[in-house]
């Protein structure tokens, strides 16, 4: 796979990050209602446009597969972290695995809807094949189709969490974030979970096949909540 350099989306930034060259620290302070909505770019038109849900399900069900932005590729990328790092520019809704000598694999993902963004430093806990879904307290409050799940939904295509989860920690905490993979696979590139990060089922088999317990995970998202501890 060659690396390429071309950027096919973007989303309106208030004040312009990257997750190549921020530090965590510069989001501390900053307090914005809504996180950036995605936009991708027209080649018919020559124009970016809004990539909402609608959109995103007519794409996938005409072309079986998301964007060209949003798929696995390999990208110029600079970092001080050292290979097998995980760092996820939320605004941009992109997951990138730092594989050193100024490259990244870079994955697309689905991130937190407003409200639910998160950012901080936490860690690869453990890591599940075809995992069980338990939605926690909170969400089976608020959300009547999460109740009849409560004590556990068996692993399987239908599964929220996908084909593998990768469990994040802060400490030895559960944090109950999560990356992991989804049978909703038009959804990538969209503010749509309820804080967990989610790729499409062959990217997440292809990231959990390269990252080890322990490795480093670094969430960056302006205007998100840093998680407690970090």
């Amino acid at each position: 796979m060659k690396p390429v350099s071309r950027f096919p989306y973007r989303t309106r930034l208030i004040a312009g990050i990257s997750a190549a060259g921020v530090l965590l620290g510069s989001l501390v302070g900053i307090s914005l209602a809504q996180v950036p909505k995605t936009q991708i770019y027209d080649t018919k038109t020559r124009t970016w446009i809004a990539y909402d849900s609608r959109k995103a399900r007519k794409y996938y069900a005409a072309n079986g597969q998301v964007p060209e932005a949003f798929r696995k590729q390999v990208v110029v990328f600079r970092t001080a972290e050292k290979p097998g790092t995980i760092i996820i520019d939320g605004n941009q809704h992109f997951l990138y695995l730092v594989k050193g000598a100024g490259q990244a694999v870079r994955y697309g993902i689905g991130v937190g809807r407003d409200g639910f963004g998160w950012a901080g430093i936490v860690r690869v806990g453990r890591i599940a094949e075809w995992p069980t879904w338990t939605p926690p307290a909170e969400m089976v409050a608020r959300d009547p189709n999460a109740v009849k799940f409560a004590g556990g939904m068996p692993g399987g295509p239908d599964n929220p969490l996908g084909a593998r989860a990768l469990y994040l920690y802060e400490g030895d905490q559960d944090t109950i974030y999560r990356i992991h993979g989804t049978p909703e696979p038009w959804s990538i590139g969209l503010n749509v979970s309820s804080g967990c990060i989610r790729m499409n089922n062959d990217d997440i088999v292809d990231l959990a096949s390269q990252i080890e317990v322990g490795a480093k995970v670094i969430v960056l998202m302006q205007g998100a909540s840093l998680y407690k501890g970090v």
